[in-house]
């Protein structure tokens, strides 16, 4: 038996395991951790013998190793080393070796870590996955019947691909999650399915390998945890793990939590004369950044300022972001490094940058028709660093959006000028591309902002130390950028800048409550005092014009965002279950004030306010500016009847809100 306080994991003579939570019981005996091959896997060890020790890791702190051997049938002996923390509790570190004690080779085509079914219960589940997936699928799901997903972090696409590595299954009672923590990515699946009986979650790697006699293979270091509540509990567990390993956050500058306004309302074909002629109402309803979208380049790959638009090219540009400046706003410039366009200078001058696979192909960007290029690569790091540090200390850009699908993973790259040790070294250094183009900026800008868009596809955790902000990233739906918004307030830590990207994008296109609510930075493209003559696609019903309603209610939503502020607070992931309490509800706790945000399309009933401290609390409802009362720790329950959200604000009664 191995465990700490919240969880613990029994191993049988054949070292399957049984997981418990609190002593409760919660699987029976299963082949957690096997070999996988051709046909079948080797999933049976007889007992051969166990230890435990003590462990001081200076990284984690203090905790217990326990290691148990066995040996298969097929003369396969197996390792499990499992580690708890006592700073991380209900977390178990997972390792397994296998060595080959047969006479002859063996073929593997992958092994599987972690691999448990929880049984079925009211209510059902609901699963995180962290993978990326190119129909941009919600995060976070409901398991319906028939429900399974590879969840690769390998390429889902040419260019999808990555993310985070974990993936969660969730019972109203108890949930588990899964993931790798090696410091750089690593191309592992993590399946999740809809079982006969309940629903079923695993690590898996399909590499195939052929140990010869006395060889051994060691898996990735994976970790299994046990939870109540979604999936924040599990993710904030990860992130603090891996802040230990090095990966953190940067500090990001206070501009981040500025509100955003984008000039892509009027798409590539833009004049700079729309968009100086939208600055003075950006500024007027609080917005503080504007952001030059794409289509002030040649192409992707050259980035040369095109001169239709900018005529005297530098000189053009930098009036420009002085003209920005002149309406106290800050300006922001579109990027999608790593993609060159066909008929691109840099195409044909630096063919060596490329990214090729194996048969010697090049991996394309489907949105742009361009190509990659290889992050691993020195002169792709030099080309894109000297990019940055021109646009930032030379035409004097504060920030740098940085957008594409493709920025989230890469494929191995087999490309001989590179030299890489081995082909997977384009996707395990991808991230320290990201931080030489975080490093140029703070070096011409020692405020720069650095965002990373990755277009609809999952947060990909091992760029975060290059990352001051990630918006909810072309959310399809305002659902999106709530429970996106839920996830990266878990991996980011408090203070983070994750922004709810173009209000244009959310329920009804005007849904900043999803946004304000949950501590997000709050961005619109709207146009003013007309839409594009020029849209590279039909626009939405209504366009995205400031009409006159459209600007009573932005400078409303613009004005309660900059009072409130609450990026800057404390967002309280577990105080409710984003997949089973109704309605769907968020805390925030700023300034000794308790925030509350409430979602339903429709809903008359109560409402429970958690988290409350002694005494009483006065509530308020904040966008309908009315008392609602008081309530207390206790009698913590309002009736309440709203369509589409409720934003509360509780102040310990007696101070003034």
């Amino acid at each position: 038996m191995a465990g700490d306080q919240a969880l613990s994991i029994a191993f049988d003579r054949s070292l399957h395991t049984r997981i418990s939570a609190r002593d409760k019981v919660l699987t029976p005996y299963q082949a957690s951790e096997c070999l996988l091959l051709e046909d079948g896997t080797i999933d049976a060890f007889a007992f051969t013998g166990q230890r435990s020790e003590a462990v001081n890791d200076p990284r984690h702190g203090n905790g217990r190793r326990h290691t148990v051997t066995g040996l298969s049938a097929e003369g396969v002996e197996k390792q499990v080393a499992v580690t708890f923390f006592e700073q991380l509790p209900g977390m178990a570190l997972l390792q397994t070796r296998y060595r080959n004690q047969g006479a002859g080779p063996l073929q593997v085509v992958g092994w599987r870590n972690a691999a448990h079914e929880l049984a079925d219960a009211p209510g059902g589940f609901w699963s995180f996955s962290g993978a990326t997936h190119e129909d941009r699928r919600d995060w976070v799901l409901p398991l319906g019947a028939g429900f399974e997903q590879r969840n690769t972090l390998s390429m889902a696409a040419s260019d999808y691909g990555g993310g985070t590595p974990v993936a969660n299954i969730w019972r109203r009672d108890v949930g588990l999650a899964v993931g790798h923590v090696e410091p750089v990515p690593r191309l592992l699946d993590l399946p999740v399915r809809r079982t006969a009986k309940g629903a079923s979650i695993a690590v898996e790697c399909l590499q195939p390998v052929t140990l010869a006699p006395g060889q051994s293979l060691a898996t990735d270091r994976t970790f299994l945890c046990v939870h109540a509540g979604d999936h924040f509990a599990p993710l904030a567990h990860y992130r603090r793990f891996m802040q230990d390993e090095g990966i953190v956050a940067p500090q990001a500058p206070e501009s981040a939590f500025a509100p955003i306004w984008c000039a892509w309302g009027y798409e590539r074909d833009f004049t700079v004369a729309q968009i100086l002629a939208t600055l003075p109402k950006v500024r007027e309803l609080g917005f503080e950044w504007a952001v030059l979208d794409d289509g002030w380049q040649t192409n992707e790959g050259d980035w040369r300022i095109d001169a239709k638009k900018f005529p005297r090219g530098d000189d053009d540009m930098r009036a420009f972001v002085q003209a920005v400046r002149v309406e106290g706003l800050r300006p922001r410039l579109w990027l999608a490094p790593l993609a060159a366009d066909p008929g691109s200078d840099v195409l044909h001058r630096h063919a060596d940058m490329l990214l090729l696979d194996e048969d010697g192909a090049f991996q394309k960007v489907s949105w742009w028709n361009a190509l990659t290029q290889c992050p691993a690569y020195q002169p792709t790091v030099d080309y894109y660093v000297a990019l940055v540090k021109k646009a930032i200390g030379d035409w004097g850009f504060e920030g740098i959006k940085l957008d594409g699908q493709h920025l989230n993973a890469v494929a191995p790259c087999h490309n001989p000028a590179h030299g890489h040790a081995h082909p997977n070294e384009s996707c395990e250094k991808l991230a320290d591309f990201w931080n030489a183009i975080h490093a140029a900026a703070r070096e011409a800008n020692p405020e720069a902002v650095v965002e990373l868009c990755p277009c609809g596809t999952a947060f990909a955790f091992h760029n975060l130390p290059a990352t001051d902000q990630y918006p909810s990233s072309d959310p399809l739906s305002s659902w999106q950028v709530r429970s996106k918004g839920k996830t990266m307030k878990a991996l980011i830590g408090g203070g983070s800048s994750y922004a709810g990207d173009h209000v244009e994008l959310s329920d009804g296109g005007d849904d900043f409550a999803s946004s304000v609510g949950i501590g997000a930075v709050i961005s619109s493209k709207f146009t003013w005092p007309k839409d594009t003559d020029r849209p590279t696609a039909p626009l939405p019903p209504g366009g995205y014009v400031l009409t006159p309603e459209k600007e009573a209610l932005w400078r409303k939503w613009v004005d309660l965002y900059r009072q409130h502020m609450l990026p800057k607070g404390d967002y309280l992931g577990t105080l409710y279950d984003i997949g089973f309490d109704k309605p769907e509800a968020h805390a925030i706790a700023r300034d000794g004030a308790l925030y509350y945000a409430f979602y339903a399309d429709e809903w008359t009933g109560p409402v429970q306010l958690r988290g409350l401290g002694e005494g009483r609390y006065r509530v308020r409802d904040l966008f309908n500016e009315t008392d609602l009362g008081t309530v207390d720790a206790q009698a913590n329950t309002l009736d309440a009847t709203f369509s589409r959200f409720l934003l509360l604000q509780a102040t310990p009664a007696g101070e003034r809100a």
